[in-house]
Parts: C-alpha cells; structure tokens; sequence
C-alpha cells in the first residue's frame, strides 16, 4: 500500500461510522422535530412502580410535609403524598383514608384477600377471586377495574379514596359509608374498627 491509501482508508472508516451513528441517532424514538426546524431530544416516559413512588413519598415524610399523624407507622405513611391528593381533591380528611390503608392492607400495595380484594385500600376487581361473585344481573364486580390497575397504588387509592367519598356523599355518615365500603355481613363492625383506628392515630 503507498502513503495515500493509508491516508485514505482510515478517514473512509471514520466516515462511514459517523453515518452510522447519525442514522441510528435519526430513527431513534426519543428524537423529536419541533415546528421551528430544531432538534430536540424527548426522554421516554418510564413507568413508575411502587418502589419508586415510595421512594419519592418517603421524602416528603423526612421533609415533615406530610399531614397524616406521625402516629401512623411509616409503612402507610410512605403513601403520603398520593392520600393527601386524593383525599383532598374528594374532600376528605387524609388521616381518614390513612385509617382505611392500615386497617385493609397494613400499607402493603400488592396485598390480596382470600376474598379477592386487592392493593392499599383492598377493592374488589372485576377479575380474579372477585369474578366469582354474582349478583342479581351477573358478576357483582363486572363495572370495576382490573386487578392490574388496582395493585397501582396510585390507581388504587384514587380509586378508594372517590369510591369512600361517593359513600359518604350518598349515605351521609362517615360510619355508614365504611359500613358499606368494607366487607358484607359484618354490620358496622369493620366501620368501626376503622373509626377507632382513625381516633386514636389521628
């Protein structure tokens, strides 16, 4: 080989590398093209698990931010933020949504009945267990969510926390709405386990 083709060959291989490269980095995904011309890069929505959202809760408990009683144990108050969301935007007391947490799951997100209740604040889902219950017209659980979504914790306490706030809405009184919320044929006596907890800890 003369001096030329060893001049030549190296920057044949670079080029063609960099075209790799910035083709791979054309297709990608995460490249966007905004109105004006510019490029910029979007990052990829990650899904957010139980780890992470507890991870996050459990600095605004450190941060002393958290509105539910210090009396609670930190298994329920790591869920903080998501029951002062909820609790809030459906006119709830957050200790009272804490009540429930501790009395149906102990806080744990992938708690799941012999019933077939599942997540932080212990729903019945329309799959699973829950199937197998029939009512009048078919399955009692048919118009609720999947165990899926429910094992979210934040789909889960969204979803309790407007169910408990229909409840009240409905019936009036905060112990017939936990009554009728928690297990059937018990009378009040799940309502006021839940109400006991929520005085003493609140």
């Amino acid at each position: 080989m003369n001096r030329a083709t060893f001049a030549i060959v190296p920057g044949f291989l670079l080029g063609c590398l960099f075209l790799i490269l910035f083709t791979r980095w054309i297709a990608s995904p995460n490249l966007t093209v905004q109105a004006a011309g510019e490029i910029a890069m979007t990052p990829t929505p990650t899904p957010v698990g139980a780890a992470e959202v507890s991870a996050s809760h459990n600095e605004i408990v450190a941060n002393g931010e958290c509105s539910i009683s210090p009396r609670y144990p930190d298994k329920v108050r790591r869920w903080c933020g998501l029951i002062e969301q909820y609790a809030a935007e459906n006119g709830l007391d957050p200790n009272l949504i804490a009540a429930v947490v501790l009395q149906e799951s102990g806080g744990n997100p992938e708690a799941y009945s012999k019933s077939g209740a599942v997540g932080l604040m212990q729903i019945m889902p329309r799959d699973g267990l829950a199937a197998n219950f029939m009512c009048k017209n078919g399955p009692c659980f048919a118009s609720r969510p999947s165990m899926d979504e429910l094992f979210d914790p934040e789909f889960n306490i969204a979803y309790g926390t407007r169910m408990l706030a229909g409840l009240i809405n409905r019936t009036g009184d905060v112990r017939e709405a936990l009554r009728a919320y928690g297990p059937i044929n018990v009378g009040y006596y799940y309502a006021d386990i839940v109400l006991k907890i929520y005085e003493t800890y609140r």
